[in-house]
C-alpha cells in the first residue's frame, strides 16, 4: 500500500478529538467514531484501534450516512467535546467524555482530580435541536490491538457484554440493539427535543455504569463541573492567548497518569513523523527529560500539586536505580519497555513498522542528570522554603556524580538518535546544568565547600563546551560537525550564557537560518545527521516553540510574537498539537497530543506576554518559567 493510497482512509492526525480520564484516554474522529482507545491505563493494549488499521476496531455514535460535523469543540475550561451536526432534515449535538468521579478519600481527603478514582465509562450523549435526524451507533471493539474480534452477549434492556483477549466491556444505550459479526449496531429516528445515550464501561465500572440518559448526563456533568474546578487553580493572564495556556494545561493535565503522577509523551504510538514511512515510535512512557519542561509550566500556571506528583515519580525512579536513571519509564514505573512491532497492523496511511514499547529505553543519554537535577532545583526555587528531606538531598549528590561520570563520554543525544554516540553539544549543556544546579542546591543545604568545588568543576565543563562545541560562533549539534541543532536552543533558557552574549544571539539566529523551513524549525538537518533512519520528517513543533521563547530572550520580541502567532494559529479548531507540523501544509504528524509540544507552548505564550507586559505598571509574570526563576537570584 502507498502512503498516498492509505492516507485517503484516514482523517488528519490534527483532527482528532482528545479524552482522557487520568486513568486512559480515546481519540474521536471527525465523523464520530472512537478511533483510539485503550483499557484500563493509556500503555493497555487497543481494543478499539482504527487509528493504526482501518480493520482494527471503532466505536462511531452520529447521523446516519453523514461523515462532516458542522463544528466542533470543547466545552470551555473541560475535556467534554461537543459536536454539532447539520443534516439535510435536522441539526443535533453530541457530547463525549471519559467520566471522572469525585476523589476517593483512601486514608483522608484528597486534592481535587489528584486521587479521585476514573469512573471507567466513556459517555456519549446526543440531542436532537431541531427537525429529525436517523442516528447510528456502531460499537465494533477488536480486542489486543485488533487481533480478536469480540463474541457479545446480550444482556436485556439496551446492555450488552463484549469479551475477548482476555478484556471485558459492558455497552448501555436506549437505542435498540443489533448483535452480529462481532460489532452492536442501534438505530433511533431522533425529532426536535430527543435525547439519546450510549455508555461503553470495563473493570470496576460494568456494574454501576449510567442505565438511562439523565443518569450519563448527570456523569458528563459532574465530570465537566471537575475539569473547570481543577483549571480553576490555576493562574493565568488576563489575555487573548489565555484560552491556548489553558488548552495546553487541560492536556498536560490529560496525559497524567493519576494513581503514580507520571505524564505521559503522548497518548499515542506509532502515528508517523514522516508521512509512510518508519519514523513510527510508542510514546505511552514518561520520559525524564520532560521533567524539567513540566515543572516549569505546571509550577508557571500554578499548578503545584501536580508538580508535586510528577516530581515524586521520576524521584521514585531515580531512588530505584540509585541515582543511574533511564532515558524513560512505563507510567506505573516500569523499567523493562522492551520494543516489538505489530506486524498485523497496517499503520496510519500504510506507514510501518507499527511498534509497541521503546527500544530507546537503555541508550545513554547524558541529559537525563542534568534534567532531573533541573526540575529538582526549579521545584525547589517555586516552593521556596518547603523541606527536602535528606533522602533527597543523597540523591542530589549521586546525581551529580553521575553526571560527571558520563560528561567525557559519548550518547545518543535528546533526539534518540539510533546511530552512533556522538559529543553532542546539548548532552554536554545539561551536564553542565546537573552540576550547576548540584552547586547551588548544596549551598541551599548549608555546604558551602562541596557548592565551591561545584562551581568550579561547571565551569570548566563550560569552558570544554565553548571550546568544543563552537565552531564560527555557533554552537554546533556535536563536537565533531559544523551541523545545527535546535536543541542548542536550550542554551538561554537554562542560562548557560547570558542571553545577550554574542555567541548565544549568533546560534540563535543560525539555527532560525539554517534550520528554517517554511518559518517553523527543524530539529536538524536529517542528510547531515547519522540518526539510524531513513526519510525526510516534519518541522518540531518544540524546537520552533523553542525559538519563540530563544528569540525572546536575546531581545527579538517582534520576532518571537509573529512565530508564536503563526505556531498558535497551526492548531486546529481543537487547539491540540502533534509532535511535529508540516510546514508547507499545517499537517500535524507524529504521536498525538503530545505533551512536550504543549509544554514548550505554555513556555514559548509566556515569554510573548512577559515582553508585551514588561512595560506595563502591573505586568503578569510567569514564576515558574525557567528564566525568571534563575533571575530571581
Amino acid at each position: 500500500m502507498t502512503p498516498e493510497a492509505g492516507a485517503i482512509h484516514f482523517p488528519a492526525i490534527g483532527s482528532y478529538g482528545f479524552l482522557s480520564d487520568c486513568h486512559t484516554s480515546a481519540l474521536i474522529s471527525p465523523n464520530g467514531s472512537v478511533e483510539w482507545f485503550c483499557a484500563p491505563r493509556f500503555d493497555s493494549p487497543s481494543m478499539f484501534g482504527s487509528l493504526l488499521d482501518r480493520t482494527a476496531g471503532h466505536f462511531r455514535f452520529g447521523p446516519k450516512d453523514e461523515t462532516a460535523p458542522l463544528s466542533r469543540r470543547y466545552e470551555p475550561g473541560t475535556l467534554v467535546l461537543e459536536t454539532t451536526w447539520s443534516t439535510e432534515t435536522g441539526w443535533i449535538v453530541v457530547r463525549d467524555a471519559l467520566s471522572i468521579s469525585a476523589w476517593a478519600e483512601q486514608g483522608g481527603p484528597k486534592e481535587l482530580m489528584t486521587g479521585q478514582e476514573s469512573d471507567r465509562c466513556l459517555v456519549r450523549l446526543v440531542k436532537c435541536i431541531d427537525g429529525e435526524v436517523d442516528m447510528e451507533l456502531v460499537c465494533q471493539p477488536r480486542f489486543d490491538y485488533g487481533r480478536e474480534a469480540a463474541v457479545w452477549s446480550e444482556q436485556g434492556m439496551g446492555e450488552a457484554i463484549a469479551e475477548g483477549g482476555g478484556e471485558r466491556v459492558a455497552l448501555a444505550t436506549d437505542l435498540n440493539l443489533t448483535l452480529e459479526q462481532g460489532q452492536a449496531t442501534g438505530h433511533l429516528k431522533m425529532k426536535q427535543g430527543d435525547s439519546a445515550f450510549v455508555c461503553l464501561s470495563w473493570e470496576d465500572g460494568i456494574g454501576p455504569h449510567p442505565r438511562s440518559y439523565p443518569e450519563a448526563k448527570e456523569r458528563i456533568e459532574a465530570s465537566r463541573d471537575l475539569w473547570r474546578d481543577w483549571l480553576a487553580q490555576g493562574r493565568f493572564p488576563d489575555h487573548p492567548w489565555r484560552i491556548h495556556l489553558q488548552r495546553s494545561a487541560l492536556v498536560l493535565k490529560g496525559l497524567t497518569y493519576t494513581p503514580t503522577g507520571a505524564i505521559l509523551a503522548a497518548a499515542t504510538t506509532s502515528l508517523p513523523e514522516t508521512p509512510g514511512g518508519e519514523r513510527n515510535w510508542d510514546y505511552r512512557y514518561s520520559w525524564i527529560r520532560d521533567s524539567t519542561f513540566a515543572l516549569w509550566s505546571l509550577h508557571s500556571l500554578g499548578f503545584e500539586q501536580e508538580a508535586r506528583d510528577f516530581m515524586r515519580f521520576v524521584r521514585d525512579r531515580a531512588l530505584e536505580a540509585d541515582g543511574d536513571l533511564q532515558i524513560m519509564y512505563g507510567i506505573g514505573g516500569e523499567h523493562d519497555l522492551t520494543e516489538s512491532t505489530l506486524d498485523h497492523l497496517s499503520g496510519y496511511g500504510g506507514a510501518k513498522p507499527v511498534r509497541i514499547g521503546n527500544g530507546a529505553f537503555d541508550q545513554r543519554q547524558n541529559d537525563v542528570w542534568g534534567a532531573l537535577l533541573d526540575s529538582v532545583y526549579v521545584h525547589r526555587m517555586a516552593l521556596g522554603t518547603e523541606a527536602i528531606s535528606e533522602k533527597t538531598r543523597d540523591l542530589v549528590r549521586r546525581l551529580v556524580e553521575n553526571a560527571l561520570e558520563a560528561w567525557p563520554k559519548p550518547d545518543q543525544g535528546i533526539w534518540e538518535a539510533r546511530g552512533e554516540p556522538q559529543h553532542y553539544v546539548s548532552s554536554k549543556l545539561m551536564i553542565w546544568v546537573a552540576v550547576d544546579r548540584g552547586a547551588r542546591l548544596a549551598a541551599e543545604f548549608g555546604r558551602p565547600e562541596v557548592a565551591d568545588e561545584l562551581a568550579e568543576k561547571a565551569e570548566e565543563i563550560k569552558a570544554e563546551i565553548i571550546e568544543k562545541g563552537l565552531k564560527d560562533g555557533v554552537f554546533r549539534q556535536h563536537y565533531d560537525t559544523m551541523a545545527l541543532d535546535a536543541s542548542v536552543l536550550l542554551m538561554p533558557l537554562v542560562r548557560f550564557l547570558p542571553p545577550d552574549d554574542p555567541r548565544i544571539r549568533d546560534t540563535v539566529l543560525a539555527i532560525r537560518d539554517g534550520l528554517d523551513d517554511q518559518g517553523l524549525i527543524l530539529r536538524y538537518v536529517t542528510d547531515e545527521t547519522d540518526d539510524g533512519l531513513h526519510g525526510e520528517e516534519g518541522t518540531f513543533l518544540i524546537c520552533s516553540f523553542w525559538m519563540v521563547a530563544a528569540l525572546s530572550e536575546i531581545g527579538e520580541a517582534t520576532a518571537a510574537k509573529k512565530l508564536c502567532e503563526r505556531l498558535l494559529a497551526a492548531s486546529g479548531d481543537l487547539d491540540l498539537y502533534a509532535e511535529e507540523l508540516e510546514a508547507s501544509s499545517n499537517r500535524h504528524l507524529g504521536n498525538f497530543p503530545q505533551a512536550f509540544t504543549h509544554l514548550a507552548l505554555i513556555n514559548a505564550v509566556s515569554h510573548v506576554i512577559a515582553d508585551e507586559r514588561r512595560a506595563e505598571t502591573d505586568p503578569w509574570t510567569p514564576t515558574g518559567v525557567f528564566s525568571e526563576l534563575m533571575d530571581q537570584e
